[in-house]
């Protein structure tokens, strides 16, 4: 079963995909360029946690836009969840704006 993706997740996977990618490519580099192999493996352990805590981010972030269109969709109720005429509750109601003396 394949489901179709909203937008903003699959631009979410694709960064987490390319910081990733990033994980392994950066520490690469860095050994083919001199540095030892312990201080590309602590840049590649550093690079990961980063990239850990900005998916989680993401993911909270993602799941709080939803909630905010879920609510926007949703008819506005009252808040006792009452709707309509008759929904709110106070005294009686006079005619007019005179005070009931």
């Amino acid at each position: 079963m394949t489901g179709h993706r909203p937008p903003s997740e699959d631009s979410t996977t694709d960064v987490v995909r390319w910081a990733a990618f990033s994980c392994v490519l950066v520490p690469v580099v860095l050994v083919c360029y001199g540095t030892s192999l312990a201080g590309a493996a602590g840049t590649a352990l550093g690079l990961a946690a980063v990239t850990a805590v900005c998916r989680i981010l993401l993911r909270q972030s993602e799941r709080g836009a939803a909630q905010l269109r879920a609510e926007e969709r949703a008819p506005h109720r009252g808040r006792h969840h009452r709707s309509g005429t008759g929904a709110h509750r106070g005294g009686r109601h006079t005619g007019g704006n005179t005070p009931v003396g």
